[in-house]
């Protein structure tokens, strides 16, 4: 038998990871551990000699002896260390190779994986491949590892003690300290130095922005560390450096320490061995829930809030007394968070049940104002608490970008929306200013334009435009006692807490209880040989071994004779004998009170409970949000509703005037500029436009801007495909009427002018359309003329009602209008009635010239849908089709297109968008 060696060194490889003493190969070699005998044994000396010229390596492989078969009659050949060693592993391989060739056969009809049923089970189940760990297995095993890593230390708080790691490192490093409150500060420099050294080695900057959130009295509902020094604001402003900052504990902080070296938590080695840290703090109230937390780990994420202390305490009290008790009853003393900054929660109590219940969903905070009357009758708005989210910065720079707004990436100016919010806004607000002091941490100034504004407009458009009213993501995800992450409910949360309280508690009185029985036992070995105090000094001056006498003469065990033996003779004087009795009368009472704790289940939840209400009463204070059901407020600005003008210019610039009957061509334009068409409609009303591709775009008219200036171009409401060249209709208003909507290739459908809308700035493509074919201007009047025309490129004309057209509300590629030969356009569609209709084209040396259809050759053109028709007798060419005298809608203009047969609006669009012609 050979034996062989692989892989690296010991010393490589035993890097104390999860996988040291497994080997890692990678799925490539399994696959090539596959290939037949005949092919590996035809390989084999181009291997041998490649091992000769360069020693194979083979990444993290443990040393592995394995047994391999050599044949006795093979004559033995003496060759190089290196062409043997290669030699065996490529024997090796081989006979591995048939093995799973086997298996790989066998199974090939279960649907097994190309790379073999061993790689199969390597990375879906525990089996390794005789020991060896694929890279794929290897990986993701390792990810596994570093995401359970980050999630317990380091993103998500503990259900015990509410912190994370680095927090709880911080803290019982300052304990150790002496950095208590009460006394003296010390540099935060010394403090996150001494954490980095004995319990967190890591970057120095997160231990010290972690204490500076614990000393923000804006972050935390309940501070930790009373910090001396710029520690940051709540607008941004980033802390002081650590070198000259100074911290010490707050007494709030003694409900996390004061029992820490009382036996009641389990301690750990710290990373290098050399000092000792707490698992999790003893906690005499759930600060997971008082102070909240806020983390993103590998697949999960926690939002906690804050909450109320006596609230909170109530809550813990009830379920102690009452284990039974529902979310509901509850919810009763425990009704929502309570910020740091204070604001309003809006939301419904059926949200925050849900929330609560679920453990996971938002809430809506509002700020809280009041208004001050001032002279004259003026009077202004002040915001005195604001919603976590936000700040008094934060909402000046949002009032900045809506009165001076900049356009967006890839614009030349500013879009419609942001015209808009910039009117509504400068037509209420004069302005406003910051009055925050460092004893009121948050004042903001509203002065509306006119003391006529009503209030309650004022302040609903103030809240939807800034983050004055925003939402708190809630998302209770936090390290249970057993140490698992999971989302968790309130009562699992407080359940959870107070078992974790009582085996602290009970872990405390046992710990006492050993003392005190300890303590017990030394006294009453002292009172023993109070009474014989001369024949015990007589044994300790004569005898060379005293323990063993002391023991043998008194009775005395072991650590009473240590005791007696190390105490000092003026402990033995008489008054020291009362003093021992006085001593054990108070052990004795003790030890009693410690063992009925123990004893009782009852007794030992009243002792937690009593804890925590004196817990409470020492530092439990008013609540700071309102709770106050309100409806949040919309976005959306009221438009009076009014007649107005929409102008749309030559170049694409698109304005209002208020009123209608204008005559808008005596307007002014910029230079090269002209009037294009007007639409009289309301401001209330939608306004769409449809391109000669197929699309629709759709905006508001009170989106677009009035007054004397220019207007805005259309590619500040539209993103306007590439290929459009004109509009061919424009609609506002009237949403019922019918329009008939037809392509170049004879195609037509029917729908209403509401259905022509679409909900974004890309529009929406309404007719479908083949390759160069065009939508035709549409044709109104479908209520006053029942039929309509179609003509096409060689001068046919077939006449039909209109009702025989398919409506498709959603657009479409619609139904046949005419029949078309191959390579022939329809030219012209129009809405007539009986009375005919004008047929105009151009004769000989470029005249103009029409026809009229009238009714007694009119009906040899009516016919059924999709026909060829009928060529219009005339020697010149017909170039379009109109109705003889089109009955006007009722208040034409206002809302109409006013397309009819023509051509279309063609604009000239100036380049504001590179992307239109």
């Amino acid at each position: 038998m050979a034996r062989k060696k692989g892989g690296l060194n010991p010393e490589v490889q035993d890097d104390g990871g999860l996988f040291g003493d497994q080997m890692l190969v990678y799925e490539d070699d399994l696959k090539k551990a596959e290939e037949t005998p005949a092919r590996k044994k035809s390989a084999g000396g181009r291997v041998a000699k490649a091992s000769a010229e360069a020693p194979v390596q083979t990444p993290l492989l443990p040393e592995v002896e394995e047994s391999v078969e050599v044949q006795a009659d093979e004559p033995v050949q003496e060759t190089a260390p290196e062409e043997s060693s290669a030699r065996e592993i490529e024997e090796d391989v081989t006979e591995e190779a048939r093995i799973e060739e086997d298996a790989a056969e066998a199974s090939e009809d279960e649907g097994a994986s190309p790379l073999g049923a061993r790689v199969d089970e390597v990375m879906t189940g525990g089996v390794e491949s005789d020991g060896q760990l694929t890279l794929a297995r290897y990986a993701s095993r390792a990810y596994l590892e570093y995401a359970m890593s980050v999630v317990k230390s380091r993103a998500l708080p503990d259900v015990s003690d509410g912190q994370k790691p680095v927090q709880r490192r911080i803290l019982i490093d300052m304990e150790r300290m002496g950095v208590k409150a009460g006394t003296k500060a010390v540099k935060s420099a010394r403090v996150v130095g001494d954490v980095l050294g004995k319990y967190h080695p890591h970057g120095d900057q997160s231990v010290y922005d972690a204490l500076v959130r614990m000393a923000q009295s804006f972050s935390l509902r309940y501070p930790l560390i009373d910090g001396e020094g710029n520690f940051g604001s709540r607008d941004g402003d980033s802390q002081a450096a650590m070198r000259y900052t100074e911290a010490r504990l707050m007494p709030i902080a003694s409900l996390l320490l004061e029992e820490v070296d009382t036996g009641a938590i389990d301690f750990t080695p710290n990373y290098d061995g050399n000092f000792q840290e707490p698992v999790v703090l003893p906690a005499k109230l759930p600060f997971v829930l008082l102070n909240g937390s806020s983390g993103i780990a590998v697949g999960m994420a926690t939002d906690i809030p804050s909450h109320n202390l006596r609230e909170v305490a109530a809550a813990c009290t009830l379920l102690i007394d009452k284990p039974e008790a529902t979310l509901d009853e509850v919810l009763e003393v425990l009704p929502a968070p309570d910020f740091p900054c204070g604001g309003q929660i809006i939301s419904p109590r059926s949200t925050i049940r849900d929330i609560y219940r679920t453990g996971r969903g938002k809430l809506t905070v509002r700020a809280r104002y009041h208004f001050e009357d001032l002279a004259r009758g003026q009077w202004q708005l002040v915001i005195d608490e604001l919603p976590p989210a936000s700040s008094s910065q934060d909402v000046l720079n949002q009032i900045e970008a809506i009165t001076n707004p900049k356009a967006r990436k890839d614009k030349k100016t500013v879009s419609s929306k942001q015209q808009q919010a910039k009117s509504a806004m400068l037509a209420i607000l004069d302005r406003v200013r910051d009055e925050s002091t460092e004893e009121k941490p948050v004042r903001l100034v509203f002065e509306p334009k006119s003391s006529r504004i009503d209030r309650e407009e004022f302040v609903a458009a103030l809240l939807s435009q800034t983050s004055m009213e925003s939402n708190v993501s809630v998302n209770l995800v936090m390290l249970g006692n057993d140490g698992k992450p999971k989302q968790k409910n309130l009562l699992e949360i407080i359940r959870e807490w107070i078992a974790f309280r009582l085996l602290a508690v009970r872990r405390r009185t046992q710990a006492r209880l050993d003392k005190v029985n300890d303590r017990i036992h030394v006294l009453e070995g002292r009172a023993l040989v109070l009474l014989n105090i001369d024949r015990v000094i007589e044994i300790i001056r004569n005898s060379d071994e005293p323990k063993p006498a002391l023991i043998k003469e008194f009775g005395l065990t072991d650590r009473q004779a240590d005791d007696i033996l190390e105490i000092r003779l003026r402990q033995l004087a008489r008054l020291a004998a009362i003093a021992i009795e006085k001593e054990l009368a108070e052990l004795n009472k003790e030890k009693s009170s410690l063992e009925r704790i123990l004893g009782s289940d009852g007794v030992l939840r009243r002792t937690v409970a009593r804890e925590i209400e004196q817990a409470a009463k020492t530092f439990g204070d008013d609540r700071r949000t309102l709770i106050e059901e309100a409806s949040v407020v919309q976005a959306e600005q009221h438009v009076v509703d009014e007649p107005v003008t929409v102008v749309l210019s030559q170049k694409g610039f698109l304005r209002t005037r208020q009123g209608h009957g204008h005559d808008c061509t005596l307007l002014s334009y910029k230079v090269g500029d002209g009037f294009e068409r007007a639409v009289e409609c309301r401001t209330v009303d939608d306004i769409s436009f449809v391109t000669d591709t197929g699309r629709v775009y759709t905006c508001k008219v009170s989106a677009i801007p009035g007054g004397r200036g220019d207007g805005l171009p259309v590619t500040s409401f539209f993103d306007l495909d590439k290929g459009m060249k004109r509009f061919v209709g424009v609609f506002a208003g009237r949403e019922k009427e019918d329009v008939v909507l037809g392509t170049s290739d004879g195609l037509g459908l029917k729908c209403t002018i509401g259905d022509l809308k679409a909900s974004q700035r890309i529009g929406r493509t309404f007719v479908r359309m083949a390759d160069g074919v065009t939508l035709m201007p549409p044709a109104e009047g479908c209520a006053e003329m029942p039929l309509i025309a179609c003509l096409t490129e060689k001068g046919r004309l077939v006449i039909f009602a209109h009702d025989e057209i398919r409506r498709l509300s959603n657009g479409g590629m619609g139904v046949s209008l005419v029949k078309l030969e191959s390579g022939e356009r329809m030219i012209g569609m129009t809405l007539v009635d009986e009375r005919g209709l004008t047929a105009s084209g151009t004769g000989r040396g470029g005249k103009p010239r029409e026809v009229q259809i009238t009714r007694k050759s009119f009906e040899e053109f009516r016919m059924q849908r999709a026909r060829k028709g009928r060529q219009i007798g005339v020697t010149w060419t017909v170039e379009s089709i109109a109705p003889i005298t089109p009955v006007k809608p009722e208040n034409e203009g206002e809302g109409s297109s006013g397309a009819g047969s023509a051509g279309g609006l063609t604009i000239q669009l100036e380049d504001e968008n590179p992307r239109l012609i």
